[in-house]
């Protein structure tokens, strides 16, 4: 039987770690999506005032420019934690990010020097969401690889749990300036302010052993028979892939949250702004009551990871959210108070199909020395992928199908979910770490 790992088997180090990642993931979100929830205010600071349609196609642009980098930020950050340290990416990535909030805090406004103002600030968010998919990533793998199950399910979804406390607290600093008419920038000094103190804090982590370890071992094989480094480089374990269809299948799956997180929380504030009158900041507050129900959603079913299967917990949460969303459309089309798109937004975030809380699962079906290249670039390229599809395409959809242009996003991602949960569970069998009935 394999090694069980409970709370209280948790050696200091560990929860030392698990705290010091955690928090970290914390500032990181904070200051990501301190301006993702602040846009609806901050675009009209630095972006040139248009027409409602070229507004939302610049607002969509302005949401883009955030993830459609991602994709290299995992190739260099990835690299990096692969061949170098996962300890020393994920203090990199802080830093980044700390650098960023600074040079927001003082850029000045399109009022002030015009479209140079738009392409700064776009540049900032190009920087800040190329550094967080390497932190939330390697925070990801670094508790993967100095835990083991059951409690490294809940203790890797704690990197999750807190990204979204990130992004309660960005909502909640959102929400206190404008209601009290407070200078935004000084959001965004708080903002580089905890980056800087994650950066100093990290700096107390240790190498994840199965990483160290690993490079020791093929280290010592070859200096036991004086191999140059270059032919360690081509051993088949430091080179070996992974497998296509299991790459393809956490893509799929990967892809599911950032529709979701859209359609729950731009779109819909999009919907609150047209149809119901709501200014910036009414979006602002409403999406806060929204981000603390998806937050205890995702504690719940952390929790749950404990005692039941994860990727039990998706599949269940799969079922029924295919169920409500094929609802959605018509529900949309009848709503006549706030209240009522308040309740669809939280059954999306509630049950929104995720890799949490069966990250750790996905993580261990991808070799040593390339899974965080792998992991980090899948996760960049189904937020790039799913947010320019889901920004844009669900303006044209809904433009000439309704509220029915929805399903022609929301169907496949399910589709593909299903296809993906099926393909994992599969893996785990052949592996013996399936529980039986």
């Amino acid at each position: 039987m394999k090694e069980q790992q409970s709370l209280k088997s948790l050696t200091k180090k560990q929860k030392e770690a698990i705290g010091l990642l955690s928090i970290g993931t914390f500032l990181e979100y904070f200051d990501l999506m301190l301006y993702v929830h602040m846009a609806f205010l901050l675009n009209e600071l630095f972006f040139p005032k248009t027409d409602p349609n070229t507004a939302q196609l610049l607002s969509a642009f302005a949401f883009c420019s955030t993830f459609v980098f991602r994709p290299f930020g995992a190739l260099i950050f990835g690299w990096l934690g692969d061949r170098i340290s996962r300890k020393a990416t994920v203090i990199l990535t802080t830093a980044i990010m700390a650098f960023s909030c600074v040079f927001m805090a003082n850029l000045p406004t399109y009022s002030q020097i015009g479209i140079t103002a738009s392409w700064l600030v776009t540049l900032c968010r190009i920087l800040q969401g190329m550094s967080s998919v390497g932190e939330i990533v390697g925070a990801e793998l670094y508790l993967t690889e100095i835990t083991k199950p059951p409690i490294q399910y809940p203790v890797v979804s704690f990197v999750a749990i807190f990204s979204v406390i990130g992004t309660v607290a960005a909502l909640a600093a959102a929400s206190l300036f404008t209601a009290f008419g407070l200078n935004w920038r000084i959001a965004f000094w708080i903002g580089a302010t905890v980056a800087t103190i994650g950066v100093v804090a990290r700096t107390t982590l240790r190498e994840t052993p199965e990483f160290a370890d690993a490079k020791l071992r093929l280290q010592a094989k070859y200096n036991s028979t004086r191999i140059k480094r270059k032919v360690l480089k081509a051993d088949p374990l430091f080179n070996e892939k992974a497998n296509k269809k299991t790459t393809l299948y956490l893509l799929l799956l990967n892809c599911a949250w950032p529709a979701c997180f859209y359609f729950a929380y731009i779109h819909c504030g999009n919907i609150l702004k047209s149809s119901f009158d709501y200014s910036s900041e009414a979006v602002i507050h409403h999406n806060f009551v929204i981000s603390i129900i998806q937050l205890l959603g995702l504690l719940m079913i952390s929790f749950l990871s404990y005692k039941i299967y994860p990727l039990k917990i998706i599949k269940t949460k799969l079922f029924i959210f295919t169920i409500g969303i094929l609802f959605c459309p018509y529900l949309l089309n009848n709503i006549n108070a706030p209240i009522y798109l308040f309740l669809i937004q939280s059954f999306i975030v509630l049950f929104a199909v995720d890799t949490v809380p069966a990250v750790a699962i996905f993580f261990k079906h991808f070799p040593i020395f390339k899974r965080f290249t792998y992991t980090s670039l899948i996760y960049a390229i189904s937020r790039a992928l799913m947010y320019i599809v889901t920004s844009f395409g669900i303006i044209y959809l809904t433009k000439y199908f309704g509220n029915y242009g929805l399903l022609f996003i929301m169907l496949p991602i399910s589709m593909g979910c299903y296809l993906s949960i099926n393909h994992f569970e599969y893996l785990e069998r052949q592996a013996g770490n399936y529980p039986q009935k």
